[in-house]
């Protein structure tokens, strides 16, 4: 049943409408197909995310002239930062060109694109070779990596989505932000063996390329999967009809602003939660662990590979009972809990005993991906065929930029600023209010067919 606050009378047709043309049926094996490319794609952009964290200071040393160790960290923060400030700009390229040209065409290309430049960061050599031409060339990649992974997220979600059956949408979609996970897992565990079995020399000098080089095969057959898959049944059936009623060149970007304004908005407000929520607890947590909390680097990377493994689990179940209670009620429950434990999180976590911290970091795991596990297809579900690879892109990406890639520095900053180590969790809380309003201005479309919405 849809929310009553949506309406009951039927609305206008969008220009982008489906509901004249029949949706053609997808057996099992084909959405098998689209949900292994989805996750595929995805899982190498986290990959990429988390070797380019882990290996931050051999990345510093490799690319970076400084003598200052710390002046060269920053730099390969300040590079890695660069994708972050690309992703508005791709999400507008991607998804205009996703909602225009198809979402396969999209994503076929954008993956192309992504492990291209992953794997071609693994070939660089390094500044003692070609000087400044090497952090140059670095910089260009990390652009290019930035703009492209861009609309990876949101286009696997389109695209499965569109797929997927609409009682068990928010299963399917929930194998997006599954492989989030995924990749930051195998890119830490890849981390750890490497620093285990290898020596410091063999992995500057070598060692350290291999996840970026292991981007290539991974992303040719990602590729590959999506060229032998045919467009989401819904994106044919608008398709369809827009040939049908002779109308001219779609304009996404023009359209979502213009008529979709109030979803983008709402979209933004709910991502912004995700944003500073996945960071700061799946990222984040194990530095503030170390440094304002004083607590063993072994012990806060052990509690939060913990962590990971369950978001996994966490994000599969969020996404199959959103289906049964809709996107809207498990959003707004996330944001509530956020708000009412958060701060007491933080307070159990300066208590520095492994299995206290194990708990807290499971408990904020499991309220994670109630919205997680959720998100993917509450936004699939919030913009109609025509803009929703654009709506879904632009807001996502946006939100991160703005506040997923600044979590960090903003929770370190406000430490320094107040002296408190909880003052990361009443920005946390405020994130939370701000995200629970957008949720309470938004509507349930949960059991809707995506071409009625």
């Amino acid at each position: 049943m849809s929310d009553p606050a949506a309406g009951s009378a039927p609305a206008p047709t969008p220009q982008g409408s489906s509901s004249d043309a029949p949706i053609p049926e997808v057996t099992g094996k084909v959405i098998r197909k689209v949900a292994v490319s989805s996750f595929l794609g995805n899982f190498i952009e986290w990959f990429d995310y988390g070797s380019y964290s882990y290996f931050a200071t051999i990345i510093a040393a490799v690319f970076f002239a400084s003598e200052d160790p710390t002046v060269a960290l920053i730099s390969t923060f300040a590079v890695f930062a660069v994708s972050f400030v690309m992703r508005p700009i791709g999400a507008l390229f991607w998804g205009s060109l996703g909602d225009k040209k198809g979402r396969k065409w999209a994503l076929s290309v954008s993956i192309f694109l992504m492990s291209g430049a992953t794997f071609l960061i693994g070939c660089l050599p390094s500044y003692a070779v070609i000087g400044l031409g090497a952090p140059l060339l670095l910089l260009v990649l990390r652009m290019i990596q930035g703009f492209s992974a861009a609309g990876e997220y949101a286009g696997a979600a389109t695209f499965l989505a569109e797929y997927a059956p609409a009682k068990k949408r928010g299963l399917y979609c929930s194998i997006v932000p599954a492989s989030t996970s995924v990749g930051l897992l195998v890119g830490s565990t890849l981390a750890t063996l490497m620093t285990i079995f290898l020596s410091q020399e063999a992995i500057l000098s070598w060692g350290w390329r291999i996840p970026f080089l292991l981007a290539g095969p991974l992303g040719l057959v990602a590729h590959y999967i999506r060229t032998k898959l045919e467009d989401s049944p819904t994106y044919q059936a608008m398709q369809d009809n827009l040939a049908k009623k002779e109308q001219g060149v779609q304009h996404p970007v023009r359209d979502l602003f213009k008529h979709h304004l109030r979803e983008l908005i709402v979209s933004f407000g709910a991502c912004m939660l995700n944003a500073v929520g996945f960071y700061a607890v799946l990222t984040y947590l194990p530095t503030y662990l170390e440094t304002a909390v004083g607590m063993p680097a072994e012990s806060s990377q052990m509690a939060t590979t913990i962590a990971l493994i369950a978001y996994v689990a966490f994000v599969f179940i969020s996404g199959k009972i959103s289906d049964t209670f809709g996107r809207k009620k498990m959003l707004i429950t996330a944001c509530v809990l956020f708000v009412v434990l958060t701060v007491p999180a933080f307070m159990l976590l300066n208590t520095a005993d492994f299995f206290i911290v194990l708990a807290v970091e499971l408990v904020m795991c499991f309220i994670l991906t109630i919205n997680d596990g959720t998100l993917s297809s509450y936004l699939t579900e919030t913009f109609p065929t025509d803009v929703r690879y654009t709506g879904f892109a632009l807001s996502f990406n946006l939100a991160n930029a703005i506040f997923g890639g600044t979590a960090a520095m903003i929770s370190t900053a406000l430490i320094a600023a107040t002296g408190s180590t909880v003052a990361p969790a009443w920005y946390m809380v405020i994130i939370a209010l701000i995200a629970l309003i957008a949720m309470i201005l938004s509507h349930e479309n949960s059991h809707k067919e995506l071409d009625s919405i």
